[in-house]
């Protein structure tokens, strides 16, 4: 029974990890998807706030710092993020920002439909695959 016990614990810890891993990998892609010169160029920002979005994006620089924050909630990263640029931006200029490079959207938003997209993929290839093995199909 304690066996049985423990490779359930492990077995949930392993899918916490991977799960806290994705949401990893998003934060990572929120700073390197986006040209950070070209954006400081575009929007004209000072050298302060070129160094503040750079401290910024350099604050966590392995999982297991970014980890260490997000552990119990590591959906918070996307507001905390933007909200940090927001503020070093300013108002004017963040919407200037989402315009450009998250086509007005909330960047917020975009890493969250990121996250859901994959949920829906593979909850459509299970319903396509159940369909084809009532038709008699296999594939």
């Amino acid at each position: 029974m304690k066996k049985i016990l423990i490779a359930l614990m492990l077995a949930g810890t392993f899918g916490l990890t991977y799960a806290q891993s994705d949401y990893y990998n998003d934060y990572r892609r929120s700073i390197t998807d986006v040209n950070w010169q070209t954006v400081a160029a575009d929007l004209l920002l000072s050298v302060v706030q070129t160094n503040q979005l750079n401290a910024l994006n350099d604050r966590y620089r392995d999982y297991d710092s970014w980890n260490r924050v997000y552990v119990s909630n590591p959906d918070r990263w996307r507001e905390d993020r933007y909200y940090e640029i927001e503020r070093i931006l300013g108002r004017e200029k963040y919407t200037k920002f989402k315009t450009k490079y998250y086509k007005g959207q909330n960047p917020v938003a975009v890493y969250n439909r990121n996250k859901n997209n994959y949920k829906k993929v593979k909850v459509q290839k299970a319903k396509v695959y159940k369909v084809n093995k009532k038709n008699g199909n296999h594939h």
